[in-house]
């Protein structure tokens, strides 16, 4: 292969004109994957399911190469699983099972979420309210995996460490066992660093850890975004390839991990469609084949 074509990389797309305008976005980027919002990212209702849309959409990625268990659709930001009021929990557990059903449509794609925030009630409270949240929502046999996103550790939410991010696979497959192996972890690159590990300056230790903590078999996704702040700062502000705290030579390290090359890395800087080319461009550039 040449020119990086064996790298799984995309970026956050709009999804406001359909499933099709959404795949045509993705290629006319170089992308061959993506993300995108299930619904408003500030929450909402969903529109119905649009079948000729969604059909066109399959045509176009299996005509681009572009598989769905390789694209991330992500829960709209107010999901909080874990919230101290009930109604945002109600919330949270209709909204995430809505989009798991909808997503049944697209077979296979990778479902993300944060974890949520504690609002005071403590992390241990806020693992098991999440835990329990997942297990209402999912189903044996479901085509639809859900990951848990790793968080900047940022006030009172979870998921800033690896090992919470652990504590909420364990309290769900010890409640509901059949659930085992329907649960991954999609690794993003500034919050693991604002959250205090060095995954740019250390990478393969960075994995090691995470491997000890969660299994590395676990990982199905990056989030691959420089960071504004310095390792540790727990902000979570994005920042554009190459030109944060992380930088080139760190990105360079994590996307040419022998432990992490075969996974879809999706961009979510801020950026446009065309920057969004140019990072895609600079980072094929920058990939390692074989």
């Amino acid at each position: 292969m040449e020119n990086g074509r064996g790298l799984l990389i995309g970026a956050h797309m709009s999804i406001s004109g359909g499933y099709a305008a959404m795949i045509r976005d993705a290629v006319s980027i170089d992308g061959n994957t993506m993300q995108y919002f299930t619904r408003n990212p500030r929450g909402g209702d969903v529109k119905a399911l649009d079948a000729d849309d969604a059909a066109e959409a399959k045509r176009l990625a299996e005509a681009a190469g572009i598989s769905f268990s390789h694209t991330i659709a992500h829960a709209a930001y107010t999901v909080n699983p874990c919230s101290a009021k009930p109604e945002v929990c109600d919330f949270a557990v209709r909204s995430m099972r809505e989009d798991i059903e909808r997503l049944e449509n697209f077979p296979g794609t990778l479902y993300n979420f944060h974890p949520g925030s504690h609002t005071g009630q403590g992390a241990s409270v806020g693992i098991e309210k999440t835990a329990a949240c997942l297990c209402s929502v999912m189903e044996p046999g479901q085509k639809t995996v859900v990951l848990i996103e790793t968080m900047a550790g940022k006030g009172s939410e979870i998921g800033g460490t690896f090992g919470e991010v652990r504590a909420i696979i364990d309290a769900v497959e010890h409640a509901r066992p059949e659930l085992a192996g329907m649960i991954g972890v999609c690794l993003d690159t500034c919050h693991v660093s604002d959250a205090g590990y060095d995954i740019a300056g250390d990478t393969e230790g960075v994995l090691d850890e995470f491997d000890r903590e969660i299994g590395l078999e676990r990982l199905r996704a990056v989030h691959l975004n420089d960071s504004k702040n310095p390792v540790g700062a727990h902000k979570d502000r994005h920042e554009v390839i190459g030109s944060g705290a992380l930088g080139l030579d760190g990105i360079g390290r994590i996307i040419n991990s022998p432990r992490l090359r075969a996974l879809p890395f999706c961009l979510e800087t801020p950026n446009d469609l065309a920057g969004y080319k140019k990072e895609i461009a600079l980072l094929r550039s920058m990939y390692h084949e074989g």
